[in-house]
């Protein structure tokens, strides 16, 4: 009866209040809202809740109240977070194992790379610690990551680095019922590498990404690889265009700041040997044909200027544009790498090439004066008494040209004689004086072709064996 008489005066209340905003007349309309004061809202939710006095109970929404419940869970609220677990104690053992994703660029320009890797560490934290009848772990995003200690691990010697974010940041927190933690998450570092291109482009580099505490020395924080050598893993698909990856593996070292103390260092060391076949097609073979198209010279006649001297000059230019095509692509070191011994040897032979013809020709010229002083100096043969004995070879075109006798070929060696033989049977009857005067005078204009046509290719390939034996 009581109650009937509560639920009654409830709603003679609800509407009471409906008709107190009820408009007068000639009053504008406007939208009605209802403002209910909390009191009143309570007895209307209480009034649709209880039938009869049955109270109906309505499930509560998880979603809404889960974040709450999972830091009351661990204890958040009640610790500060700011100070490193056990502080004023030993040091916290911090593990760490990497799993290399891709190693994206080497850049012998920049002396740097560019590695992808998910970085993840492992320590214990107990004010984390939370009661669990199934004994699993907890996994959060890193939005709580925020909230609680986590190592500050840098990458020292890095140029540049960035976590994921797509589509949220790339981060994961899992916590275990005893306070153990694994934290993890996918970076991108371009780091430095001091690169020796001293046997360049026959080298082999070792680079090293290195992980580091910025505020915590060894006296608070020790760092170690958790499995050793194991704790480094890579992906098998991992290549790179220009290297061959030969070892990937894991050191650990202190690193001393003056101002500051002693600090755990983790290394990451690979070993990257360069591809040879790429510079082979786009820079040893073409200067090496080059040098051999220089040698085609010491076969075309010293008299073939037209022929000899644009060969020469442009197997020149073509060495020195693959020297400029190299270089352009080097970083500007101070000393000398493998690949600029070879092209500039290879580029003195080619312009030796070009000097060898300059000799030629020059000594020719010399000669032919010589002989057309020679000529000049000799008898008149007009009364000749036994003209028939001149060699048959003679013919005006060679007074006039070269004022030499052509001669048979001796041992591979095409000789010449000057005019003087055309006296040597008239000189039996006037006497010797010619003969010792002008028989010896002789002259192989082509002996540096025929030496040049050995000693370049031999030297050359000499040079080869000696290259390829000290820097393969």
């Amino acid at each position: 009866m009581h109650t009937d008489v509560v639920l009654l005066a409830a709603l003679l209340g609800v509407l009471g209040a409906s008709c107190a905003h009820k408009p007068t007349r000639g009053q504008k309309l406007e939208p009605q809202r209802h403002i209910r004061s909390k009191r009143e809202l309570s007895l209307a939710e209480g009034f649709y809740d209880r039938i009869g006095s049955t109270v109906v109970k309505r499930s509560p929404d998880v979603t809404k109240v889960w974040g709450r419940k999972s830091e009351q869970l661990l204890r958040i609220d009640d610790h500060d977070f700011t100070m490193r677990p056990g502080f004023g104690g030993p040091a916290v053992p911090v593990g760490v194992d990497v799993q290399v994703e891709s190693l994206d660029a080497i850049s012998e320009v920049d002396m740097d790379f560019t590695m992808t890797l998910y970085l993840r560490h492992y320590w214990k934290d107990e004010r984390l610690s939370f009661k669990s009848n199934t004994n699993q772990s907890m996994t959060f995003d890193g939005r709580l990551v925020k909230k609680i200690w986590v190592p500050d691990m840098f990458f020292v010697h890095s140029k540049k680095s960035f976590t994921h974010d797509t589509t949220k940041d790339n981060v994961m927190l899992r916590v275990y019922p005893d306070g153990k933690v694994l934290y993890s998450l996918r970076v991108t570092v371009t780091a430095m590498c001091s690169m020796d291109l001293s046997r360049f482009p026959l080298d082999t580099q070792t680079c090293s990404l290195e992980i580091e505490s910025y505020a915590y020395t060894d006296d608070d924080l020790m760092l170690y690889w958790k499995e050793g050598n194991r704790s480094l893993n890579t992906d098998e698909r991992i290549s790179l265009s220009q290297f061959l990856i030969q070892e990937f593996h894991t050191t650990t070292k202190l690193a001393f700041y003056s101002s500051t103390g002693w600090y755990n260092r983790l290394y990451i060391n690979f070993t990257l040997r360069r591809h040879i076949f790429f510079f082979l097609l786009q820079t040893y073979f073409p200067a090496t044909l080059m040098v051999m198209l220089s040698w085609v010279s010491f076969w075309i006649d010293r008299r073939a200027v037209p022929a000899r001297v644009p060969l020469g000059i442009t197997t020149v230019l073509t060495m020195s544009t693959i020297i400029t095509g190299v270089n352009a692509s080097m970083p500007r070191v101070s000393y000398i790498k493998a690949v600029d011994i070879y092209l500039w040897v290879s580029f003195v032979f080619v312009f030796l090439s070009v000097i060898e013809y300059a000799a030629v020709n020059y000594l020719s010229t010399l000669q032919e004066r010589k002989e057309r002083k020679l000529r000049e100096k000799l008898p008149c043969t007009c009364g000749m008494a036994h003209p028939g004995l001149m060699s048959a070879s003679y013919s005006e075109v060679d007074v006039n040209t070269t004022g030499n006798y052509g001669m048979p070929e001796e041992n591979g060696v095409r000789r010449e004689r000057i005019l003087a033989e055309l006296v040597m049977e008239n000189d039996q009857v006037t006497g010797h004086v010619g003969s010792r005067a002008y028989s010896d005078v002789w002259i192989d204009t082509h002996a540096i072709d025929k030496y040049s046509r050995v000693i370049f290719p031999g030297s050359y390939i000499l040079f080869n064996i000696i290259y390829w034996t000290i820097y393969s």
